[in-house]
């Protein structure tokens, strides 16, 4: 079987530095992927798709697959006027492609133990993303996310269609493809690894880091649950729930615990994660920086966008946010200034 990988991987890379050289590990693949598409029109049974699934480099058919899909999710959410298709399976699919690259080395034969550590910091990241998703109605149908729903009232018709082409269909689905490509790094730098060698200490670390990110999102996501039901008692009952204060549930947003030291600790941990991940490819190739950073300077440009975006409409729907954004820091903690107890203090003042 390792046959059909000698010609689908880079085997000129002898060293770690030569696998994170774009001209060396992906320039010479990339006219697989039209053949890709021909092969798969000429396919007619699951022993060709195998063969070849097989024999073209992994990286190349992860990159077919994001082109692929797609079409698909333009059309549906073009159907049913719902631009949150790809929002549903943001927490599976980067995941998919660190699947694709792990049972692409376990079919052929390769060193896999590490990307088996990668794939299960993955799955976690997945099912966390995943869950949180579903508990705010994300998986119902007729969901959409409210920022696409403003966006479509600014663009109109015509501009939203385009803009669903160019970025939400097609772009997010790339950058998720994008933003894992440092496991195929991290593949080919196990072929050539000591055989006597499998995990490092360097892996450890990198796949426990992330697993404690996966964490820190946890219990944000869970204080802004928890609080946002509060919220939703409060306003129906006018009953402080224990555990809270009035002032923060009249305020509207929450300021305490992890949102006391950054207004987004579930976005910051959720770029972390991925910055990480290319960290883990830079470790294993032995280089500063490499090409799969687009990935993650893609995925930290969307999250500021869309952190923008969405802390424009907050602002407005709660008088405040200025103060709070001007007294924590969006992402990382401020070292100095007064902080959110300030915010908190001068409320007490205004009740008295």
């Amino acid at each position: 079987m390792v046959s059909y990988a000698l010609q689908s991987l880079p085997w000129g890379a002898a060293n770690p530095q030569q696998c994170a050289d774009f001209d060396v590990v992906v320039r010479p693949f990339l006219d697989q992927l039209w053949h890709i598409f021909v092969s798969l029109a000429n396919a007619r049974d699951l022993e060709t798709l195998r063969y070849i699934y097989q024999l073209n480099n992994p990286l190349i058919s992860a990159f077919a697959f994001s082109l692929a899909v797609s079409p698909v999710f333009f059309i549906v959410s073009e159907i049913n006027k719902n631009y949150s298709q790809v929002d549903r399976l943001w927490s599976f699919l980067p995941t998919i492609y660190n699947a694709h690259y792990t049972y692409w080395a376990h079919l052929n034969g390769l060193p896999s133990k590490r990307l088996d550590l990668l794939l299960t910091a993955s799955c976690i990241w997945s099912v966390r993303l995943t869950f949180n998703y579903w508990r705010k109605g994300g998986y119902t149908i007729g969901s959409e996310d409210y920022r696409w729903e403003t966006v479509k009232k600014y663009l109109g018709p015509y501009w939203m269609v385009l803009f669903n082409v160019g970025f939400i269909a097609f772009g997010q689905n790339i950058l998720l493809f994008l933003v894992t490509t440092p496991t195929y790094l991290i593949l080919l730098t196990s072929r050539i690894a000591s055989p006597t060698i499998t995990v490092t200490s360097g892996d450890n670390f990198f796949s426990r880091l992330m697993m404690v990110i996966v964490l820190v999102e946890l219990f944000a996501d869970q204080q802004q649950w928890a609080f946002q039901q509060a919220k939703k008692h409060y306003q129906a009952t006018a009953k402080v729930p224990l555990g809270f204060e009035r002032a923060d549930l009249d305020r509207g947003f929450v300021v305490s615990g992890l949102w006391s030291w950054s207004r987004h600790p579930n976005f910051a941990a959720e770029q972390a994660f991925w910055l990480v991940l290319y960290q883990w490819g830079c470790y294993e190739t032995e280089t500063y920086y490499n090409w799969t950073i687009v990935g993650a300077v893609a995925y930290l440009i969307l999250f500021q966008a869309s952190t923008w975006f969405t802390e424009l409409l907050t602002a407005k729907k709660y008088p405040e946010y200025a103060e709070y954004q001007q007294l924590v820091g969006k992402f990382v903690p401020k070292l100095f200034g007064r902080g959110v107890s300030s915010m908190k203090s001068t409320e007490a003042k205004k009740e008295n």
